[in-house]
């Protein structure tokens, strides 16, 4: 003769205590993602990167980089004040105090700072302002093109030889 199984009382509280705690232990100091990719443009554990807009985390860089660029290419756009002739060095020393500072920190050269990310932003708005204005009377414009991939192609090697080191040297 069998004896039917007896159903102990789940004390599901206990559990859920109990799964919070192993997932604390899996990941202590990761924070949850919280916002789109295209806004941050940081993981979680770079979201000190960004500005927090109604709950969402937004990349400083851009905060300042797009917003400054579109008001400085309408205010160029407008009338005939604007002296073309300099535009050449608008575009190549205006972004270029910003494109070293992304290589120092992308390098692991220097802290990051989100005072200077944000000045130096400002600097590389106007000349992205600049660049749009150009682009627009020229799709093909030589001079946008050429500044565009030079401080592309700086970048995109920082962050490839800084993710290299940083790989290299991680306790893993």
């Amino acid at each position: 003769m069998t004896r039917p199984t007896e159903k102990r009382p789940v004390d599901e509280a206990a559990l859920d205590a109990a799964f919070a705690a192993r997932l604390a232990d899996m990941a202590p100091d990761t924070p949850a993602a919280d916002t789109p990719m295209w806004l941050s443009h940081h993981w979680p554990s770079g979201y000190d990167r960004c500005a927090v807009i109604g709950g969402r985390h937004v990349c400083r860089r851009c905060l300042v980089l797009y917003p400054l660029a579109l008001v400085t290419g309408i205010a160029i756009s407008m009338g005939s004040w604007w002296p073309s002739g300099i535009d050449a060095l608008v575009l190549w020393l205006f972004p270029l105090p910003g494109v070293i500072e992304f290589v120092l920190d992308n390098l692991g050269t220097i802290r990051y700072s989100p005072v200077r990310q944000m000045v130096l932003s400002a600097f590389g708005a106007v000349a992205a302002g600049v660049g749009y204005v150009a682009y627009l009377g020229d799709h093909t414009d030589p001079l946008v093109w050429r500044v565009v991939a030079a401080y592309t192609t700086v970048c995109v090697l920082a962050v490839v030889v800084g993710t290299r080191r940083r790989k290299e040297h991680s306790p893993t």
